[in-house]
């Protein structure tokens, strides 16, 4: 086929093929299709991808169509031709990939086109393919039943062989997600990126554990070497731990001959006629034919076998359960230590990843703390611009108050200025009116002086003109002449004198005026000096009131815009220190709410692997139980005070999260283990321990979701959870074993006790059987009627030969106390050898119990409710506990003791009696089935072959619950055997 698609170029020869071919009606045949158009995409012409997507939805209809079937080979059809549609799509989308995924690097970066964006969905889509490669994978496995030698059988070849193509595909996926995974981590932060991350590390977990199991597989060691992935998964945070990577190379031995190149026999239609053809088959499906073929329809009514006969064939059967358990043993085994193993794988992954997680949380906790440092000193900076802010204001302040006393100074020179101004204006009017004043009294001094002047000159000449006229008078005329004269010349001398007084007063007046005028001068001149010094020192006043009022507008000015500036820097420093304290709070937020998230997920594990039915077969004790309870009860308690810290103050998160840690861990491991205690506890008190737990998980899981929530964070009580796990540690108590509370002192007393509650249960089981015995043949008839006779009556035997030995069994510790206990009394030698005491009282317990049991199962055996395996187990248990008290009673007894022979003998009967319970419910199982056989007579060839079918799905389904069960009874197995190593103290001794 490949040979033929270059040659063509091409696929169209191989789906005209194809579609001629019952792909819908033949599991096996669609399987080897998937198988042969996988190697035409890896290894044929580059067109086939072409050719054939136009029948891509066919392949899809067919995957719906096998996925109803959930059994063979219609699951692992289905989910191959998910993986060849995921494939083409794949092919389509990335055509730069060539079909076998052989890259270069150079390739595999042209692939991306150097943009981040591609190499990030370019990894996610590698991420769909290899997921499914891996179910394909898983599924296969699954399907195998790995306890037997699959890879050397057809059947198993069949389903093994086209995994070498996943093989191949996964090897080169694997390398180049690794290769993208470091480039994308070189170009975008660690958080974007921590989906990938998870991704690939799930994936890694899954191709490591496959590829390890292929390769302990004989198929694939002939035809091809698995490489083996490295313990731990690279560390993508660190970008040299690419130069670590080792790409994972497939080899393909050249000598090694190709699964493909054996003849397909399978594509061949299978000839109806060939009876023989179709029995190898099926063996090679099914596996080999079976001891007793339940199709073989002519043995069933042959002749009657005598008891001999019967006897062999039982002993067969025996010895090839026998060897069948010997085999699941030994398979289980392999498997437990497969899973312990890989358990230790994963709890390696999960520590590097809990290292890692620790590692990233240091780094972030170291980044805060830098980013802490850093606004402290940015707070530091802003005190310190504070502090010069209010220094600024302070000398701002300093200076309007020295301006307001120079402006109070500048307004007093102002109006004492204008007071000398007006007193300088009234001396000057003063002064002026002085000298008007003045001039008028020199004016009058002249005026009296001219007028004096004139009197004198014209009483000169009066005085010549009279003498010159009047010689010739009288002497009387003379004389009255002289006398006026007289009078006039004493009048103007009085008058002068008048007029010389009042000039020497004007005069003094003068005087007195120019000497007040000189004074006000001065005094002027003073004032018109003090006037000029006053407006001088106005002027500096001014000129320096003007030069501080400068000064003043500037230092305002630039204080103002440094204060401005620092305003804004300071409300800028405050909105970045919330924005920082509110990123830090919403990262540590986002950390707490990762944590809880991973604790819920913890928690909701635990309680899905309640109700898993592979758990079923873990069992548990209720000493281990207490203490997991305990341990986590104190982990609430200081889980509660680091939550009322963390909501007292935010930033205390560091104290919370290891506690939730610690909190979902302890509680997960009470939860499984209070489920595996639960599986060997009583009906009631284990229906109460689940539920119990139950509810307790559920009630972390609320607590833990409220922590997710930033509005119920602060409510969230964790007390509901301290309340379930006080009544899990209660219920605890209750099933602790109470004999190990006994006091040594009251061993003696215990074992009369349970020996005697022993023989009683024996006698009442026992009447019991004669009632239902009587009660069988008064209501039932016929077969029924035998079967119910035998089987009661082999029971009574068994439980008279359980009696026998009860007796036998007390008189030999009877014995063994009075040889043993010298002068000490029997409780003392009880008490002494407490060991050997709670041995008896252990498996007379067991002795009780089994009876009681099993008289329960007979009844309804009997009703018709029961059945007959249920009787057989409970004989076979009934055995094995009296194996037990024979066992401890013969541990101290000596050798040649007479009731030790008597002892053993009764083991015998004991022995017989079971067998032959053992042997009448067979009998009786095999009458009723024979009574209740099929009638073919009336059935078509149709009707047979549908039966046929159905009893093959119930024979594989009953293969599939058996080996189940079969796992279930050995981890059951040894679950019991560790508990009564630890009831009985085995540990201890061993130390």
């Amino acid at each position: 086929c490949i040979l033929g698609t270059h040659h063509e170029k091409g696929a169209q020869t191989f789906w005209s093929v194809v579609n001629r071919l019952p792909l819908s009606g033949n599991a096996v045949l669609c399987w080897k299709f998937c198988h042969v158009f996988h190697k035409l995409l890896r290894d044929g012409h580059s067109n086939v991808l072409k050719d054939s997507l136009r029948y891509k939805n066919e392949l899809s209809d067919m995957s719906r169509m096998w996925g109803h079937l959930s059994e063979g080979y219609g699951q692992l059809c289905s989910i191959y031709l998910k993986l060849l549609r995921t494939k083409m799509e794949f092919h389509t989308k990335n055509p730069r990939f060539p079909g076998n995924l052989q890259m270069s690097d150079r390739q595999l970066d042209e692939a991306g086109e150097n943009d981040v964006n591609n190499f990030f969905q370019l990894t996610v889509e590698m991420f769909d393919y290899l997921e499914c490669e891996l179910n394909l994978f898983q599924t296969v496995f699954s399907s195998l039943d790995m306890s037997r030698s699959v890879s050397v059988t057809a059947a198993g070849q069949c389903r093994l062989a086209p995994l070498i193509q996943v093989i191949l595909d996964c090897s080169h996926l694997y390398d180049y997600t690794v290769k993208l995974l470091f480039k994308l981590h070189s170009c975008l932060p660690a958080d974007t990126l921590q989906g990938h991350r998870d991704r690939f590390l799930e994936q890694f977990r899954k191709l490591k554990d496959l590829f390890y199991r292929s390769s302990n597989l004989q198929y694939f060691k002939r035809l091809i070497q698995i490489p083996q992935l490295p313990e731990n998964p690279p560390n993508f945070l660190r970008a040299s731990a690419l130069s670590e990577h080792i790409s994972p190379v497939v080899v393909i031995p050249a000598e090694a001959s190709s699964p493909d190149s054996e003849p397909i026999t399978d594509l061949v239609e299978m000839d109806t006629a060939s009876q023989s053809l179709f029995d190898n088959k099926f063996d090679d499906i099914f596996g080999s034919s079976f001891s007793s073929d339940p199709f073989n329809f002519s043995s069933q009514n042959g002749m009657n076998k005598d008891d001999k006969d019967r006897l062999i064939e039982q002993l067969y059967g025996e010895i090839a359960a026998l060897k069948e358990e010997l085999e699941s043993f030994k398979a289980e085994s392999a498997r437990g230590t497969v899973q312990l193993r890989g358990r230790a794988s994963e709890l390696e992954a999960e520590l590097a990843e809990q290292r890692h997680l620790k590692q990233q949380a240091q780094d972030e906790s170291e980044f805060l703390r830098t980013e802490l440092e850093e606004l402290k000193k940015q707070r530091e900076d802003t005190e310190k611009a504070q502090r010069s802010l209010t220094e600024i204001e302070r000398r701002a302040q300093a200076h309007e108050q020295r301006y307001s006393k120079l402006k109070e100074k500048y307004s007093e020179l102002v109006q004492n200025h204008a007071d000398l101004l007006r007193k300088n204006a009234e001396v000057t009017k003063q002064v002026t009116v002085a000298r008007q004043a003045q001039g008028d009294v020199e004016r009058e001094k002249k005026e009296l002086e001219d007028s004096f002047q004139r009197v004198s000159e014209q009483a000169q000449r009066k005085a010549s003109r009279e003498g010159k006229g009047h010689q010739g008078w009288t002497s009387q005329e003379q004389a009255e002449v002289l006398d006026t004269l007289k009078r006039e010349l004493a009048a103007s001398k009085q008058e002068l004198q008048v007029l010389q007084g009042t000039l020497e007063s004007s005069t003094q007046v003068g005087a007195e005026q120019s000497t007040r005028i000189a004074g006000l001068e001065q005094e002027r001149d003073s004032l018109s000096r003090a006037a000029e010094r006053h407006g001088e020192e106005m002027a500096a006043l001014r000129a320096e009131l003007q030069q501080l009022q400068d000064t003043l507008s500037r230092e305002q000015e630039s204080s103002k815009r440094e204060l401005e500036t620092l305003q804004t820097q300071l409300r800028d420093k405050e909105s970045e220190e919330q924005a920082r304290q509110q990123r830090l709070a919403e990262e540590q937020f986002a950390l707490l709410q990762g944590t809880a998230r991973e604790a819920e997920r913890m928690v909701q594990d635990a309680l899905s692997r309640l109700e898993d039915p592979a758990h079923i077969g873990c069992t548990g004790s209720a000493d281990c139980l207490l203490s997991r309870t305990l341990a986590a009860s104190e982990c609430v308690e200081r889980l509660r005070e680091a939550h009322g810290k963390y909501l007292s103050n935010r930033a205390a998160v560091g104290s919370l999260l290891p506690c939730l840690a610690l909190f979902a861990h302890l509680v997960s491991d009470t939860l499984v283990q209070g489920s595996a205690t639960s599986h060997v506890a009583p009906m009631e008190p284990a229906d109460r321990l689940l539920e119990m737990c139950k509810q307790c998980g559920s009630e972390a899981v609320s607590y833990l979701r409220a922590l997710q929530d930033p509005g119920t964070a602060e409510g969230a009580d964790c007390s509901p959870v301290t309340t379930c796990l006080g009544r899990i540690s209660a219920i605890g108590e209750e099933l602790r074993p109470r004999g190990l509370d006994v006091k040594q002192e009251e061993l003696g007393d215990l074992v009369d006790k349970e020996m005697a509650a022993t023989a009683a249960a024996i006698e009442t089981a026992s009447a019991r059987i004669e009632e239902m015995l009587s009660k069988a043949r008064a209501g039932d008839t016929g077969v029924k009627l035998e079967v119910n006779e035998r089987i009661l009556g082999s029971c009574t035997g068994l439980m008279q030969a359980i009696h026998i030995l009860v007796l036998a069994s007390k008189d030999l510790q009877r014995e063994i106390v009075e040889s043993g206990r010298g002068a000490a009394s029997p409780k003392e030698f009880y008490a002494k050898n407490s060991r050997w005491t709670e041995g008896l009282i252990s498996a007379s317990k067991a002795v009780g119990w089994g009876a009681t049991v099993m008289v329960d199962a007979a009844d309804l055996v009997v009703q018709g409710k029961g059945t007959f395996e249920e009787l057989m187990v409970c004989s076979r248990e009934i055995a094995a506990s009296t194996a037990q008290l024979v066992a401890a009673s013969k541990v101290k007894a000596d050798k040649d003791s007479s009731n030790l022979c008597k002892l053993q003998q009764a083991s015998r009967g004991v022995n017989q009696a079971t067998a032959g319970v053992v042997a009448s419910t067979k009998a009786g199982k095999s009458q009723v089935e024979e009574k209740d056989s099929m009638d073919f007579s009336s059935m078509t060839l149709t009707q047979i072959k549908r039966q046929e079918m159905d009893s093959q799905v119930r024979v594989l389904e009953l293969e599939n619950q058996l080996q189940k069960e079969r796992q279930k009874l050995g981890e059951l197995r040894k679950k019991h055997y560790e508990l009564a190593g630890v009831a009985e103290g085995w540990e201890e001794d061993g130390e």
